[in-house]
C-alpha cells in the first residue's frame, strides 16, 4: 500500500465522518409529537433554525461530493 492510497484512505473515512455528523444534525421536516404538546417556535427562532438547517445541508452535500470524488479516486489508484 503506497502513501498516496493510506493518505486517501484516511481523507475517506473523515470525509465520511463528516457525511455522518451533519446528516444525523439536521432535523426531520414533520413536527411530531410537539404539535400535540402544544410545542411551537417563534418567527426568530424558526428563521435561526432555517439558517443552520441550510448550512448543514450545504455541509452534507460538499461532504458527499468530496467523498464520491475520493471514491473514484481510489478506484482508479487501486
Amino acid at each position: 500500500m503506497s502513501a498516496l492510497q493510506i493518505i486517501l484512505n484516511i481523507l475517506l473515512i473523515i470525509s465520511s465522518l463528516v457525511v455522518i455528523v451533519t446528516v444525523l444534525m439536521q432535523s426531520s421536516e414533520s413536527d411530531g409529537m410537539g404539535a400535540i404538546s402544544g410545542n411551537n417556535d417563534s418567527f426568530f427562532g424558526k428563521a435561526k433554525n432555517a439558517a443552520l438547517e441550510a448550512k448543514l445541508a450545504l455541509g452534507t452535500k460538499i461532504a458527499a461530493g468530496v467523498f464520491v470524488a475520493l471514491a473514484l479516486i481510489m478506484i482508479i489508484v487501486g
